[in-house]
């Protein structure tokens, strides 16, 4: 199976009582492989696979395989900061059934050279005799993999291809010019998606395709065909979803999403924890904008979207409790803004008036208190 297209980098669906929630994960992949997604990914970062057991990581594996019966690629997780762990998950992914290639990250922690990462990654394509994609992601690791080490590891026969996720432009097209042409680039950033194509790359390995698999493979074949007016068309339709999928830390809002949706529990693995409320709002408005989650009777949303506003300018630490559907400050829907950061802050939204008046209490230093007369 040619390795091209959109691929979603898997979540990992938990129960409440944390264990591993099988059946949403085996509906999960099913829904992803009918709505056309290209290939999948379990156990990278996405899904959590720090905190999986390696038994879990193994019966993750197995059921994407299974449930995907083969009609879409399997690329399989397997990474570690230790060469000599790295090389034996490698091993034990590559033999799973089902699995046609692994995925696998420079060492994360120990920052290696430029020499050592070529050695890590060496030793495990030699290891194995599957096809390896390597995941360059700096902000993730400490460490970059350089377009000069990627051109020498591009020498090494089973290693095919690379997960760019350094969200620096020039490094993805110096690393697409220093590559062979049949070397596969795939974008690690939904958003840069279009542009690394536009280089020379050959797809995404995405998050927010989780939440919108077909859309995303649509975007993806669109580019590769030099469809341009499409792929642009659903880019600006979905480019909030995949700028909120990074709100906070993945996969806190993709889950969230997924939970929205009705597809899994929103359950994490510390140290993993639910959305702040505030950033869980703006998740669940872009995210009901987008077409995915139903909108809200407009009387629920108004009366679950409370803001305290503390504006210094006004008097000594002086606050307002304001409603965000509030016409009178002229600031419109949603959190205000348009503020100097250094004298005013908002603190919310919250679900209550009763819960906003309790919290404007535990704002330290205030020493006015009013309320909007909006409310």
């Amino acid at each position: 199976m040619q390795l091209r297209g959109c691929g979603t980098a898997l979540v990992t669906p938990f129960q409440q009582d944390g264990s591993l929630d099988e059946p949403a994960l085996r509906n999960l992949v099913a829904w992803q492989v009918e709505s056309g997604i290209d290939f999948l990914v379990p156990c990278g970062t996405t899904g959590e696979t720090p905190t999986l057991t390696p038994e879990e990581w193994r019966h993750v594996i197995d059921v994407t395989a299974e449930v995907a019966a083969g009609r879409v690629p399997i690329v399989a997780g397997a990474s570690s900061n230790s060469t000599r762990d790295a090389v034996e998950r490698a091993k034990e992914a590559a033999g799973r059934p089902g699995v046609t290639a692994i995925l696998t990250a420079s060492p994360y922690y120990n920052k290696p050279t430029q020499e050592g990462q070529y050695r890590h990654f060496q030793a495990i394509a030699e290891a194995i005799d599957k096809p390896v994609i390597l995941y360059n992601v700096p902000g993730r690791t400490g460490t970059v993999i350089e377009p000069s080490t990627m051109a020498r590891l591009a020498e090494i026969p089973n290693i095919i291809g690379v997960k760019e996720a350094t969200g620096n432009i020039t490094q993805m097209a110096e690393m697409c010019s220093a590559v062979p042409e049949n070397f596969l680039v795939f974008s690690g950033d939904d958003a840069v998606t279009l542009p690394l194509i536009a280089l020379g790359g050959v797809g995404v390995i995405s998050v927010v395709s989780n939440e919108i698999p077909r859309e995303m493979a649509e975007l993806t074949r669109a580019a590769l065909n030099n469809d341009w007016t499409t792929a642009r068309a659903i880019q600006r339709k979905y480019l909030p979803l995949m700028q909120a999928n990074f709100i906070e830390s993945n996969p806190m809002p993709v889950k969230a999403v997924l939970a929205m949706m009705g597809r899994i529990e929103e359950v994490y693995r510390l140290p993993m924890l639910p959305m702040r409320r505030d950033t869980r709002s703006k998740l669940q408005r872009v995210s009901t904008e987008a077409g995915l989650i139903a909108k809200a009777a407009s009387a629920a949303a108004d009366a679950a979207d409370f803001y305290i506003y503390e504006n210094w300018l006004a008097g000594p630490h002086k606050i307002v409790l304001h409603r965000s559907a509030c016409g009178h400050c002229n600031h419109g829907k949603g959190r205000p803004a348009g503020h100097d950061a250094n004298h005013a802050r908002w603190h919310g939204p919250y679900p209550t008036l009763a819960e906003a008046r309790e919290a404007s209490l535990n704002i330290p230093g205030v020493l006015i208190r009013s309320e909007c007369k909006c409310i």
